[in-house]
């Protein structure tokens, strides 16, 4: 086993083919989950690896799975994998890098003639990135239980088609069971999507954990009112408000360095016009950090800023949180066995904690699971350049 090597040209071809799928003039790609770009990356999978001798199944919320079988069929499978799909700005590796990855390992495997044990089955989860249907990870996490598949499936787009509808369209609306069945562990190599590994000089990020994750989303409400008329100490400007949201979000993540992470990604004005003072603004909130209680004290910092900013401007501030999963550390033997790999081939390493969510955050809840980091250049993800 330990003579068996991948063969990097044919991971790097693999990887180029599958960015042409959904390909930007940028340089990145945008295949939004479950889209017609979402079905051609799958369909190219598919057949790469029906072509290395895997066998095929799709389950319910469309996760697909590629067997390469084990001499011991009683033995639980070891799962490699990540995702396909994009955000609407993506770049070429993020997800699809784990994928092909996965498929490379099998296919060395064939090439070196080397029979395993276990099963190994390699994994494309369905919209991990959580673009175009929330929440993210919605396929992993319904295998390992975190939500109910009939809820995932009902979940739509901002066109109003559901997440079941979409995978109906595209043909990949399965018919195997979503988890339920033994693993024997869960493995997953992805780009850092961000700067330390490549600043460290390390070839390999061990990872030990994810961050705690919080996500919320924020609508200030005040009053829509002309912009000349009306005078400044009687507004109830929601954008004012909204801004100063963003500002105590951007203040909370300073005051939980180095750790602490805290993100708006998402503004939406009502009723938008050049002379009408804004009557209702929508923002999204992200804050991270990888202590709970250091994330709970964010969660009520975010709480005290809305209430105090509410009553100073005359606005009610409505937050919402959407998405909360504690900080989540990985499986100790799983990690073991990729710092020992590491050091066995010679690759500068290093232990880190995932700063971002993954599919293997919720497998992490359900099977011994660990992640790969390689480097990304700059540290960029979610960018087409």
């Amino acid at each position: 086993m330990h003579n068996v090597r991948i063969d990097g040209d044919r991971l790097w071809r693999s990887l180029m083919t599958m960015a042409e799928i959904g390909a930007t003039d940028r340089g990145g790609v945008r295949r939004l989950a479950l889209t017609g770009v979402d079905k051609d990356a799958r369909d190219l999978f598919v057949r790469w690896c029906r072509e290395a001798g895997c066998t095929m199944s799709v389950d319910g919320i469309g996760n697909i799975f590629a067997r390469r079988p084990g001499r011991d069929p009683l033995r639980p499978p070891v799962l490699i994998g990540s995702h396909l799909d994009s955000q609407p700005t993506g770049g070429k590796f993020d997800g699809t890098y784990g994928v092909l990855a996965g498929l490379e390992v099998v296919r060395a495997l064939n090439d070196a003639g080397t029979e395993t044990e276990a099963a190994i089955e390699v994994v494309d989860w369905t919209n991990e990135e959580g673009s175009r249907f929330q929440p993210p990870m919605v396929g992993s996490g319904v295998f390992a239980g975190v939500f109910a598949l009939d809820k995932a499936r009902a979940a739509k787009d901002t066109e109003g088609t559901s997440l079941g509808e979409a995978l109906s369209a595209i043909g990949y609306a399965g018919p195997a069971a979503v988890g339920g069945r033994p693993v024997g562990a869960y493995f997953e190599a992805h780009i850092e999507q961000g700067p330390i590994l490549e600043a460290e000089r390390r070839t390999i990020g061990v990872v030990t954990g994810a961050q705690g994750q919080r996500w919320y989303e924020v609508t200030v409400t005040g009053q829509e009112a002309h912009a000349g008329p009306t005078p400044m100490p009687v507004r109830r400007d929601a954008l004012v408000g909204a801004a100063r949201v963003i500002a105590a979000v951007r203040h909370i993540g300073n005051d939980f360095a180095p750790h602490g992470r805290s993100t708006c990604g998402f503004v939406e004005v009502y009723p938008n016009s050049r002379n009408v003072i804004p009557g209702r603004v929508f923002v999204t909130v992200d804050l991270r950090h990888p202590d709970d209680v250091a994330l709970a004290a964010m969660d009520a910092a975010l709480r005290d800023a809305c209430k105090s900013l509410g009553e100073e401007e005359k606005l009610f501030v409505d937050i919402q949180q959407i998405l909360h999963f504690a900080a989540q550390p990985f499986d100790a033997s799983c990690v073991a066995a990729v710092r020992g790999a590491a050091e066995r081939l010679g690759h500068p390493h290093m232990d880190i904690v995932s700063g971002a969510g993954h599919d293997a955050v919720y497998m992490a809840r359900a099977v011994p699971a660990a992640m790969v980091f390689v480097p990304c250049e700059g540290g960029i993800s979610h960018s087409e350049i």
